[in-house]
C-alpha cells in the first residue's frame, strides 16, 4: 500500500497548464526538463547530530547548550487518484536541502514573464517521493538514539495537512516498518551489543496516549476512567499526565505489540481528502533509565526520555466535506495546530509569553520547542497541485521552525538505596564472599591431590619408610 491513497508514483509529465520544469544543467539538450528529483546520496551527508556533537566537543562545554532543531522535509508520491483527478506535481527537491514549489496557475510565460509565484524554502534535509522509511530514519532520528541512552531527552513529531503522509512515516507499514519502529528496534540492539554498555543495565518504560477533542485518553489502557486525564506539570520529568499507564518492556517486539495495540483504540476516521485520517494527535513516550551493573550503596543514574509524536494533520472543511462530529474534530484538530504555530512564531521572535496553555498538545510539547530536549520536525508535504495552499502553509511553519534552539543537558541522578536495598546488597555481598570461599579452599586440595604433588601421590613415605597419611590441610 502506499501513503496517500494511490498506486505507485506516477512520472510528472509537462502538459497543457503546468508550468515550466526548471532547466536542467548546463550540457543537456536544449529544452530538456531536469528530472523530478536533483538529489545527492544520504550516505555522503553528514549526519546533523554528530555535527552537533563535534560542535559540542571542540567548544569544550560541559553544561547546556544551545541545539538547533533539526526540520526535515518529506514530500509523499502523487496518487492515481490525484493524476486522475487532473493534478500535477508542483515541487522539486534539489540536493536533499532546497524544495522548489511552482506556481500551479495556467499563464503564458511570454505575456506575463513576472507572474510565477514559484517559491524556495531549504531545509536540514529534504525527502522526495522516492525516499525510503530507512533513508527518512537514518537521516532524522538514528543520531537521537545514543544520546537518549545517555540520559538525554529527545523529540520527533511530524506535522503536515490532512492526507500529507504523516502517520504513513512515523508508523509506516507491515512491508515498510516507520520511524517510530526503526527507532525501538535500533534502541534495543545498541542496549544489547554496543561495548560502551557492557556494564550497564536499563530499564526501558513507555506509555501511549492521545488528545482527542482536547481530551487526552491512554491508549494502552482503554477504559472509561482512562479518558480525560490530567495534565500536570513537574519540575524534575516536566509535563506529566497523571494516571497514565507505564508499561516495562524488555524487547523491541513487546514494545512493537504494545504499539499495536494501541493503535488498534485510536480514532480514525474516512473523509474525502484521505480515507484512514487520524482524527487525533498521538504521542508514544519511552523512558530510558541506565544505572551500573555492579551493586554500590549509591549510584549514577541516567533518565532518558524519547517523544515520538504523530500530529493529526490540518483540514479545511472545503476539502474535506466534514459535517457533524467530523466537523467538530476538524475544528479542534485545527485550533491545536494554531496554537502550535502561535508558539513557533513566539519562540522563533524571542518573545517572553510563549502560549504554551493555549493547548493541551503544546504544553506536552513544551519540552520539545523550547526545553531540555533535542527535537526533530519531520514535516510532511503533497505534491499535487490541488494542494497548492496546503503546502505552502506546512513549509512556511517549518521554515519558522528552524529559528527554534533548546538548551540540552544530560539527567544525571544519584541513587542513595534504602534500608530494604541495604539488606538486598548485603545478601548478594555475602553470597559474593562465600562462592570465593570455597573457590579459595578447593584450590589447594586440588593441588595435594594431584600426581605427583608432594611426593607419591596423595600419600607420602616416612623417615622409616612407612606410609604415613597426609597431613590435614588448613582452611
Amino acid at each position: 500500500k502506499r501513503q496517500g491513497g494511490g498506486g505507485p508514483a506516477r512520472t510528472a509529465q509537462p502538459r497543457r497548464g503546468e508550468p515550466p520544469l526548471p532547466q536542467g544543467p548546463p550540457g543537456r539538450s536544449g529544452g530538456e526538463p531536469a528530472p523530478l528529483t536533483q538529489r545527492s546520496s544520504m550516505s555522503a551527508v553528514t549526519d546533523f547530530w554528530e555535527r552537533q556533537e563535534a560542535a559540542r566537543q571542540a567548544l569544550g562545554a560541559d553544561g547546556p547548550l544551545n541545539t538547533p532543531m533539526l526540520v526535515a522535509v518529506r514530500c509523499r508520491p502523487l496518487s492515481y487518484d490525484e493524476g486522475d483527478a487532473g493534478h500535477f506535481g508542483i515541487i522539486r527537491v534539489i540536493e536533499s536541502r532546497l524544495v522548489v514549489v511552482l506556481d500551479p496557475h495556467d499563464y503564458d510565460q511570454a505575456l506575463q514573464p513576472n507572474r510565477s509565484k514559484e517559491k524556495k524554502y531549504a531545509f536540514d534535509y529534504a525527502f522526495d517521493d522516492a525516499a525510503t522509511q530507512a533513508e527518512i530514519f537514518r537521516g532524522t532520528t538514528r543520531g537521537l538514539i545514543g544520546s537518549v541512552l545517555e540520559g538525554y531527552n529527545a523529540s520527533v513529531f511530524a506535522y503536515g495537512a490532512t492526507g500529507a503522509g504523516k502517520t504513513y512515516t512515523m508508523l509506516g507499514a507491515l512491508d515498510s516498518p516507520g520511524v517510530m519502529v526503526l527507532t525501538l528496534n535500533d534502541m534495543f540492539r545498541r542496549m544489547r551489543t554496543e561495548p560502551q554498555f557492557a556494564e550497564c543495565q536499563f530499564r526501558v518504560r513507555l506509555s501511549y496516549l492521545e488528545i482527542y477533542n482536547e481530551v487526552i485518553k491512554d491508549l494502552l489502557n482503554p477504559r472509561e476512567s482512562s479518558i480525560g486525564l490530567p495534565l500536570n506539570e513537574d519540575p524534575a520529568r516536566g509535563m506529566v499526565v497523571a494516571g497514565i499507564t507505564e508499561y516495562e518492556a524488555t524487547s523491541a517486539s513487546e514494545v512493537l505489540q504494545l504499539l499495536h495495540q494501541g493503535n488498534m483504540a485510536r480514532a480514525q476516521e474516512p473523509t474525502a481528502a484521505n480515507q484512514t485520517s487520524s482524527r487525533s494527535h498521538a504521542i508514544l513516550q519511552v523512558t530510558v533509565e541506565q544505572s551500573e551493573r555492579t551493586v554500590n550503596v549509591a549510584g549514577i543514574v541516567k533518565y532518558g526520555k524519547l517523544s515520538l509524536i504523530d500530529l493529526a494533520g490540518s483540514e479545511r472543511a472545503s476539502k474535506t466535506e466534514n459535517t457533524g462530529l467530523r466537523l467538530k474534530e476538524g475544528a479542534n484538530i485545527n485550533r491545536s495546530l494554531l496554537a502550535l504555530g502561535n508558539c513557533i512564531n513566539a519562540l522563533a521572535d524571542g518573545r517572553s509569553h510563549v502560549p504554551y496553555r493555549d493547548s493541551k498538545m503544546t504544553r506536552l510539547l513544551k519540552d520539545s520547542l523550547g526545553g531540555n530536549c533535542r527535537t526533530v520536525m519531520i514535516a510532511n508535504v503533497s505534491p499535487a497541485s490541488s494542494q497548492v495552499e496546503e503546502t505552502l502553509n506546512t513549509l512556511k511553519y517549518a521554515n519558522r521552525a528552524k529559528n527554534l534552539s533548546t538548551k540540552v543537558s544530560s539527567n544525571v541522578g544519584t541513587v542513595t538505596a534504602h534500608v530494604g536495598e541495604y539488606q538486598r546488597i548485603i545478601a548478594q555481598l555475602r553470597a559474593e564472599v562465600a562462592d570465593l570461599r570455597a573457590k579459595v579452599g578447593a584450590a589447594p586440595e586440588r593441588r595435594a591431590l594431584s600426581p605427583g604433588a608432594g611426593g607419591n601421590g596423595a600419600q607420602g613415605r616416612g623417615a622409616d619408610g612407612g606410609d604415613r597419611a597426609a597431613a590435614p590441610l588448613s582452611p
